[in-house]
């Protein structure tokens, strides 16, 4: 019942954010290439409610742990050749969702910008920190002792949080403290981006709506 109740009030208070600000922070983003076409989109005011087809089971997992645990609501599918391999598939999900998060979040007015989340998930120590600076950078600090999790390469983890992080303009920081079962260490990624970037995205009320940034500007 305590779980219930803290996931409750989190809806509700993104509801009272979106009221009081009255703006749809949802995008839409369509990409086609030879490689892939994706069709995806994202409602940062959501409630975790998620539907992802990518061809790649591991990596659909890992999609709705991010929008289960950000409260986003995403729907995603993708038509990739994974006759090649899946990489193709995994980096062009990854800008297609860094350009979705960057349209939904707008001009910035009055979000916090700065997310971090520390996550256990059983032996696994879990740090993610964003800042939706408008400056790309990733810091990618997770190794892994196996080369495939699923029908997916680990490599690609890399890959992915590369091309969201770019796509997106985030600064964005992984890290892993301690952790021997190497899909854990890949879910408790996911899991703490999708929270990091919930905190960096909620309204602060006291910044009046204004840009937190010195500059007036990100």
């Amino acid at each position: 019942m305590k779980s219930t109740a803290i996931n409750t009030g989190l809806i509700d208070r993104k509801e009272k954010d979106k009221e009081v600000y009255m703006e749809s922070r949802i995008a839409t983003v369509n990409r086609t290439t030879k490689e892939t076409d994706i069709r995806l989109t994202l409602n940062l005011d959501g409630s975790g409610q998620c539907s992802i087809d990518t061809g790649i089971g591991f990596f659909d997992h890992m999609l709705s742990g991010f929008a289960r645990h950000g409260l986003f609501d995403l729907t995603l599918t993708c038509k990739g050749d994974l006759e090649v391999d899946a990489h193709h598939t995994v980096e062009d999900c990854g800008i297609v969702l860094g350009e979705a998060v960057k349209q939904a979040v707008g001009d910035k007015k009055a979000i916090k910008r700065y997310g971090s989340a520390i996550l256990p998930m059983d032996e696994t120590l879990m740090l993610c920190a964003v800042d939706l600076s408008g400056r790309p950078y990733l810091c990618f600090d997770v190794p892994y002792t196996v080369p495939m999790l699923g029908a997916m390469e680990t490599e690609l983890f890399h890959e992915f949080f590369y091309a969201v992080s770019y796509a997106a303009a985030m600064n964005l920081h992984l890290k892993v403290f301690s952790g021997t079962n190497n899909h854990h260490i890949a879910e408790s990624s996911f899991k703490a981006f999708g929270k990091a970037l919930d905190m960096a995205t909620m309204y602060e009320e006291r910044l009046n709506g204004a840009v937190w940034s010195t500059k007036g500007i990100l």
